[in-house]
């Protein structure tokens, strides 16, 4: 397959193999979405893991607290502690499951779900803003095949 000739981002400085190598382009723009990220959400003191954990939450009323884990790849001490921080603030509602005794039922507050939508808004400018270049069917191609390497991954 052709690639394209690139120059790392000191102009004048050639990446080598590194040009031809997805992860290599993938771990850098992962960066650069992580840095605006952030950006975007400065004065919320939201993060990436918590507000992965609210919209599992938003979509998934009542939901165990180790199946949100599971699903976001979070392990179980490092959720207990994204949990009990989110409680704390109280963007989330913990209580025992009636399914599971042992287990615990999660919902977004009214608080919690302000704080959705909120940050929804700042993350779609973020993703405007860092993927303006793309039409919108790209935009959907670009997702299509990252989910694809990431089932593979899951695999």
């Amino acid at each position: 397959m052709a690639r394209l000739s690139q120059e790392g981002p000191d102009s004048g400085v050639e990446l080598g193999v590194l040009k031809d190598f997805a992860g290599y382009h993938l771990r850098r723009t992962s960066a650069a979405f992580a840095a605006d990220f952030a950006r975007a959400l400065v004065g919320t003191g939201m993060r990436q893991v918590p507000f992965a954990v609210l919209s599992v939450v938003a979509a998934n009323p009542d939901i165990n607290q180790g199946l949100v884990g599971r699903t976001l790849g979070i392990q179980r001490a490092n959720m207990v502690a994204i949990i009990n921080e989110l409680v704390g603030l109280n963007l989330v509602e913990r209580e025992v499951s009636r399914e599971d005794r042992r287990a615990f039922a999660l919902r977004l507050s009214n608080t919690g779900t302000e704080m959705l939508n909120k940050c929804i808004g700042l993350i779609c400018l973020h993703e405007e803003r860092l993927l303006s270049d793309l039409a919108d069917d790209e935009i959907d191609m670009l997702i299509h095949l990252l989910m694809r390497i990431e089932t593979r991954e899951q695999s």
